[in-house]
């Protein structure tokens, strides 16, 4: 599951890098008419790095979330402490949080999609 979760954030990473990439190239245009028409993406632009920053929070809490339970059950068995509740519940959480994160990108993608469907 780490595995998953940080090549999800790589992903996210590189939506992120393009949000931002598209931001600036709107900023850098100088023409007043079309920089006018064109700078009504920014509010868009604005909300889709903060769905895909919210994303990569949450699947970083999720990569930490399921780090623990690798420490837990490791050190847990070493001592010989009954740990199946906790790594479960420890689980649960990482699982939970990686699933907000998707909900985070499924917003961002369909503010994305409605980008292109205006253009």
């Amino acid at each position: 599951m780490l595995g998953a979760v940080a090549a999800f954030i790589l992903v996210l990473n590189e939506r992120l890098n393009r949000v931002i990439d598209r931001s600036q190239e709107l900023n850098a245009i100088s023409d007043g008419e079309a920089r006018t028409y064109l700078k009504a993406d920014v509010p868009r632009l604005k909300r889709r790095a903060a769905l895909l920053n919210g994303s990569v929070f949450f699947s970083v809490l999720s990569a930490i979330g399921t780090s623990l339970l690798v420490i837990v059950a490791f050190i847990s068995a070493f001592l010989q402490v009954p740990h199946e509740h906790g790594v479960a519940v420890l689980f649960i959480v990482s699982l939970g949080l990686f699933v907000v994160s998707l909900g985070y990108l499924a917003l961002e993608t369909r503010i994305a999609i409605h980008e292109y469907d205006h253009h």
